[in-house]
């Protein structure tokens, strides 16, 4: 594997006309992001992972800060994994000649977690952006569990950019719970927390699928979710997974869902 740490090296040692895959992280890697860059490994010739935390992606410092880091860790498993370029740029060097930090989102895409995180998906697509525009990878992989953010770089590439996005399903443990780098700042008791939560959505999701009018209890899974000690829910909403909209039917309907556990932010959809 060989790391660069700098977009110009890349781009003189690295053929991008070629099929490359790109994967970009911000590091403390996972299950979620090993089977990403295994997709990467099976479609493309050369698979190519980012390590970057994009400070314009958070909208408190003190989350900045907290963000979970292991860069030597990182680097023991793409090498297990036989990934060939690994990219860890710094902040200078992602937007040298770039005006903006954030892209401005369509007032109807000022939803869910683009509401009650302002400024986040507008610092994701602004170093998507920049990582495209430096590098202009064939193939970009993308996980759903982080669904709102999958939805919104498709939409703003999609006339801009010939990379083409695939996304990858989203993995969860033992517990049910979705894997993210936050995961690790939980405590036991927290997890079990998650894993109640999680199964309680699963099992309301089958619910409606069975039978759509199933939708109306969605009151009674919000007032179980709030009982549960520690966990402050933020919202949990319908909507349809294609357009993000809340005109749904049995066959597109998915659910979205953010709560705090124990201050910890947490994200998922089913």
């Amino acid at each position: 594997m060989i790391i660069f740490k700098s977009i110009n090296k890349l781009n003189k040692e690295v053929n991008f006309k070629a099929n490359v895959g790109f994967v970009p992280t911000m590091g403390f890697l996972h299950k979620g992001h090993i089977s990403l860059i295994k997709s990467s490994k099976k479609n493309c010739k050369k698979t190519l992972v980012s390590i970057f935390i994009n400070p314009s992606q958070f909208n408190k410092r003190s989350d900045l800060k907290k963000y979970p880091k292991n860069l030597k860790k990182d680097i023991k498993i793409l090498k297990k994994l036989k990934v060939d370029y690994l990219l860890t740029p710094n902040v200078r060097d992602i937007y040298s000649g770039c005006k903006n930090t954030k892209i401005k989102l369509n007032k109807n895409d000022k939803i869910m977690c683009a509401q009650y995180r302002p400024g986040h998906f507008e610092g994701v697509l602004a170093v998507i952006n920049q990582f495209l525009k430096k590098i202009k990878p064939r193939y970009l992989f993308l996980g759903e569990k982080d669904y709102q953010q999958l939805f919104l770089i498709k939409k703003f590439i999609s006339n801009k950019f010939k990379t083409k996005i695939i996304s990858c399903s989203t993995i969860r443990d033992k517990n049910n719970i979705a894997l993210s780098s936050r995961n690790v700042l939980l405590s036991n008791n927290d997890v079990k927390k998650s894993s109640l939560v999680s199964n309680l959505l699963i099992k309301f999701k089958k619910n409606i699928k069975k039978n759509i009018s199933n939708k109306k209890r969605i009151g009674e899974i919000i007032f179980k979710i709030k009982k549960i000690k520690g966990v402050k829910i933020e919202y949990l909403e319908i909507r349809n997974k294609n357009n993000l909209s809340k005109k749904y039917n049995k066959s597109n309907l998915k659910l979205f869902l953010a709560y705090y556990n124990n201050k910890i932010r947490l994200i998922d959809n089913y």
